[in-house]
């Protein structure tokens, strides 16, 4: 398949999402609450692509959600391409994505946070993923998330939940606290088995995500939360913040090649606290 078709296939796969997220984030707020949209170009003087940011604030059931989808192309900076897979002789690259962060307002339901991308410099690849970070524990949340990954992985290949499950606990890990940002979920990178099959799985990790924060959104949205939860909630949301700040990939990649920085940083939550 020629690689243009391919980058538009993906491309348009992420716009998609991206519409079928917002559109059911606001029914779930029973239409009260819209999203604001913004968009944005990489560069002002030329043609390098761009995207947009979708944000929704202060709702009943979410605090802050960001859905935010580009398609960006151009070259590297000489340093940047050392880092990136087959740009050191080429730095020409195309890259399309779309991140989903949900911050809730209840404490008993978790962060969410869903990534899928695809990148071109001399050959394309897939990368992504979906984790949850809680703030008060349930071990019936994780079993769920984790039966429900497991059972999405096994229909494309029986080795990848294993495998994507320990890249997600090592990844998802703050080395100065010594602890996991979550309850896990799975992480993939530099995915280029078969475009077909890989496409077929990230399409599926799609879907699945969205099945899995309304089936976790409508189990505990009604609970009734304390203020001391409150405040382990915005704790919480520290270990969120100081994890992308520092260590988050897709953070690092959207600044360093002249992404937008509101929409890059969408992923924080609206407070938090630090002891």
């Amino acid at each position: 398949m020629d690689k243009e078709i391919k980058k538009k296939l993906a491309s348009n796969w992420f716009k998609l999402l991206q519409n079928i997220f917002c559109d059911n984030i606001e029914k779930i707020e029973n239409n009260k609450i819209k999203f604001k949209p913004k968009t944005w170009n990489r560069s002002k003087i030329k043609d390098e692509g761009g995207g947009e940011f979708r944000i929704l604030k202060n709702g009943k059931i979410f605090e802050k959600v960001g859905v935010n989808f580009s398609e960006v192309y151009g070259k590297f900076s000489k340093e940047m391409s050392k880092k990136v897979p087959g740009a050191s002789k080429d730095r020409s690259f195309w890259a399309s994505g779309i991140s989903v962060v949900m911050h809730m307002k209840n404490p008993h339901v978790p962060a969410i946070h869903f990534n899928t991308r695809f990148i071109y410099t001399t050959h394309g690849w897939f990368g992504g993923g979906m984790d949850v970070t809680p703030c008060i524990n349930d071990p019936k949340e994780k079993k769920l998330l984790h039966y429900e990954l497991k059972k999405m992985c096994d229909r494309h290949n029986k080795k990848y939940y294993k495998k994507y499950k320990k890249w997600c606990d090592e990844y998802f890990y703050l080395p100065h606290r010594k602890e996991t940002r979550g309850i896990g979920g799975i992480f993939f990178d530099y995915k280029k088995d078969n475009w077909e099959k890989d496409f077929k799985f990230v399409s599926d990790l799609g879907v699945t995500f969205q099945t899995l924060f309304n089936s976790i959104i409508k189990t505990k949205y009604k609970k009734k939360w304390t203020t001391k939860e409150k405040e382990l909630q915005y704790i919480k949301r520290s270990r969120y913040a100081e994890f992308n700040l520092l260590y988050d990939r897709g953070t690092k990649f959207g600044l360093q090649t002249g992404g937008n920085v509101e929409g890059i940083l969408m992923s924080l939550p609206p407070i938090a606290k630090w002891n």
